[in-house]
């Protein structure tokens, strides 16, 4: 199948390299020329495992290409996705800027049938949108479809979550377009839901904001626990059990980041609220994620009691491993707290450091986590990569002034960390 893709981004540049490594014929478009020469010499803007072997595979033998012209991605395709940004506006609401302008620029372009699909996170109601702008400013005569197919890609494991998908979500209202993606979807051999458009919108949003919902109820609950003694690693594990309940989303920490659920809660809070409903819940899940980075500082600045002259190490600055994204993370309140406080902090991950230079331009940037250690009062653990859980703890604790580690993620055993000398403060526990 002929497929376009309209914006190169996180979602978009892994679904056209996940459909072009199905067979089909895929031209990923984006209107940023620079990226767009890069990505055809098999440079690759993110950081997410397995994709660049996947585009530079399928670049080699032609099924996947880069343009920066809508026009040649539209002519050359009969399915069109639009996986554009839809960045928070200052009340919560997503801005669809991006999307009514692709939709327009499709509109003026097309010369035959093409099915549009919304790729990126929008509003309920907005396929209504995308249909009307294309109807308004089509030719004549022109057949279209509009559909909604949201993604469901954690970053880390996005091209595997694509490939072995839970489910996949089409939101149709025709049965030709149904046809169309049961038909590109059918290799995956994974459950085909197909609802309207309005529901398949919605079920992005509840997705994600139930997930965000289990994540602040586990660090809400661990709260409790520092409270009376109990061990909220026990405690999760005992909910988790109960399969009406899963223990997925069930790490307490320092609370959510990243570009989805953040956006998407506020998002989701927003809709409610213009449609006459006030989402209480949802908001409570938001105070109480704001409140579990706060709650983490005051345990650091309790144990290092003044922090102004002090040196402070963080291990990870991407809101969780396996990607490079410092969208919302909450390293960047983290270290903003310190340094505002007068610590030098230190600082290392293993594929963030570029894009957190961008934002957090006045810390050090180290080569590894034994050249953060060196000589500091204290390292905090922020992201939960793999190799800090193969750290060799004994050359750590030597290479630090102060053997004193704050674990916003809960990594390690307590108390082998306190038989090898550390005073070790996690979450919950």
């Amino acid at each position: 199948m002929k497929i376009a893709i309209i914006g190169t981004g996180y979602v978009g540049l892994c679904t056209g390299a996940c459909f072009a490594d199905l067979g089909n014929d895929v031209v990923c478009m984006d209107i940023a020329e620079e990226k767009i020469e890069k990505l055809r010499k098999g440079i690759i803007p993110i950081y997410e495992p397995q994709l660049k072997e996947l585009v530079d595979r399928n670049a080699a033998i032609g099924k996947l290409k880069f343009t920066a012209s809508l026009k040649e991605a539209v002519g050359n395709s009969e399915v069109i996705f639009i996986a554009v940004g839809t960045p928070p506006r200052h009340d919560g609401s997503a801005d669809l800027s991006y999307v009514e302008n692709v939709a327009y620029q499709i509109a003026k372009v097309m010369d035959g049938y093409h099915l549009i699909v919304e790729k990126s996170t929008v509003p309920v109601q907005t396929g209504k949108r995308v249909e009307r702008t294309i109807k308004e400013n089509a030719r004549h005569g022109i057949e279209f479809d509009v559909a909604s197919n949201p993604e469901f890609l954690r970053e880390g494991s996005a091209i595997h979550d694509f490939l072995h998908p839970d489910r996949i979500v089409i939101g149709v209202s025709s049965e030709r377009a149904a046809i169309l993606l049961k038909k590109l979807y059918e290799p995956l051999n994974a459950p085909i839901i197909v609802t309207d458009i309005n529901s398949a919108e919605i079920i992005k949003h509840a997705s994600n904001s139930f997930l965000a919902t289990k994540i602040s109820f586990i660090n809400a609950v661990a709260n409790i626990c520092e409270k009376t003694g109990a061990n909220i690693e026990e405690v999760a594990h005992g909910i988790g059990l109960d399969k009406r309940i899963g223990k997925s989303f069930l790490n307490a920490g320092i609370g959510y980041g990243g570009s989805c659920f953040p956006k998407d809660v506020s998002a989701f809070v927003k809709i409610s609220e213009d449609l006459g409903y006030d989402f209480k819940l949802l908001r409570e899940v938001e105070t109480i994620n704001k409140r579990q980075k706060e709650l983490f500082l005051k345990k650091i600045h309790d144990g290092l009691w003044n922090l102004s002259g002090k040196t402070v190490g963080v291990l990870g600055l991407a809101f969780k491993p396996d990607t490079d994204d410092m969208r919302e993370a909450p390293s960047i309140d983290i270290i903003n707290y310190l340094v505002k406080e007068g610590a030098r902090v230190k600082a290392y991950d293993p594929a963030a450091m570029e894009n957190a230079k961008k934002i957090l331009p006045i810390i050090d940037y180290c080569v590894d986590e034994y050249e953060v250690a060196r000589n500091v009062d204290a390292l905090i653990i922020v992201t939960e990569w793999k190799e800090f859980k193969e750290i060799d703890m004994n050359c750590l604790k030597s290479a630090m002034k102060k053997p004193l580690i704050f674990d916003g993620r809960n990594m390690f055993d307590k108390q082998k960390m306190k038989a090898l000398g550390f005073q070790y403060i996690s979450v919950g526990r």
